[in-house]
């Protein structure tokens, strides 16, 4: 079986033969460890670094235009981005709508151009996703992190954006209907290249509890929401949502808009609420701790801290995939221990 059959498996609850993992490292690692430290570690796993090959030259990382140390950086919605690392992404610092006396020249960018973040050639696009049905591979597209709800919060701000909502601004409608004008012909775009799957990644929580109300989020986000999703369901593809924090309060509402695999992360929402609340019901597509076991905890807790995710969330059937996002202050021995509980578990049911 090959990794796209095995995902296409896990999603649709078909026995697939291994847990698919993915290890992603962010781009600001390569700046706090040893690179031959990580390129050791990447040969060494294969399953989660098939095809990897050590750079034969010193290795260089590319930063996103909205992760450089002291290069502010202006989207195409005019928000202003800084961070204080390179390969940690910024937060807006400039919001262009913070007053509404100036909504009447607003205007949206062109999606033939940007994804509204970061610009786009999608020839180039066309031809990723063509190689990759060519090879076999499982193709995924969908729109940039942040493309509703933060969208609007880097547009106006949070505290204006949430009040806003509470007084029921007409202008925040004028503004949603833009944003999601924009959402649209980006997503029509990536539907005629038919990937396997689409993602709308966007994060709602917090430490403890959503950014917005349930009742904001069902009156003004969930009906993009709905839309937007609605155009990948009725071509066939798999809808994927993103979410980071907890967002307890609002998963059925989310899982009204149809979503066929959730991405969220496991102890701010609690592996014991997700085994009860999602297992069998959806595919759960689990971020693995990043703040307290992998980061401050020992190798053992870690490889406990997988193996209990897998026994409680997964099963025979499928419908659960892992994911670690690595970033800098992870030490090195916690991080060859979990890559080795991913691939030491990704077999656990076969």
């Amino acid at each position: 079986m090959n990794e796209r059959t095995n995902i296409l498996r896990t999603i649709r609850f078909e026995k697939p033969d291994w847990i698919p993992m993915e290890f992603h490292i962010n781009s600001a690692c390569w700046g706090h460890y040893r690179h031959e430290a990580l390129f050791d570690l990447m040969e060494s796993h294969k399953l989660l670094f098939s095809g990897f090959r050590r750079p034969a030259e010193q290795y260089r990382p590319r930063y996103p235009v909205n992760a450089i140390a002291g290069r502010p950086y202006t989207d195409p919605w005019g928000c202003v981005w800084k961070t204080s690392e390179d390969g940690i992404t910024g937060s807006v610092h400039h919001h262009p709508l913070s007053s509404w006396d100036r909504i009447a020249d607003y205007a949206a960018p062109d999606p033939a151009r940007t994804d509204g973040t970061y610009p786009v050639n999608w020839n180039a696009i066309a031809e990723e996703v063509e190689s990759g049905k060519v090879a076999g591979r499982f193709t995924v597209g969908g729109l940039p992190h942040g493309h509703t709800f933060l969208r609007l919060q880097n547009i106006r701000g949070y505290e204006n954006l949430i009040l806003d909502m509470s007084d029921e601004r007409p202008e925040l409608r004028r503004l949603i209907e833009m944003v999601e004008e924009f959402n649209v012909a980006y997503i029509k775009r990536w539907v005629s290249l038919r990937p396997d799957m689409m993602s709308y990644p966007e994060d709602l929580g917090m430490q403890t509890g959503p950014m917005l109300s349930p009742e904001h989020f069902a009156r003004y986000i969930k009906p993009s929401y709905r839309r937007l999703m609605k155009l990948a369901r009725e071509a066939g593809i798999i809808v994927h949502m993103h979410s980071d924090g907890d967002i307890r309060s609002l998963i059925d509402e989310l899982l009204d808009c149809e979503v066929e695999v959730i991405n969220l992360q496991d102890l701010v929402n609690g592996i014991d609420w997700i085994a009860d609340t999602l297992a069998g019901r959806v595919c759960v597509d689990l971020d693995i701790d990043r703040q307290r076991i992998t980061y401050s905890g020992t190798p053992t807790e870690i490889d406990t801290l997988v193996l209990d995710e897998i026994r409680k969330i997964g099963s025979k059937q499928g419908g659960l995939m892992l994911k670690y996002g690595l970033y800098p202050g992870v030490p090195i021995e916690n991080i060859s221990a979990l890559m080795d509980a991913m691939e030491r578990y990704a077999f656990y049911f076969s």
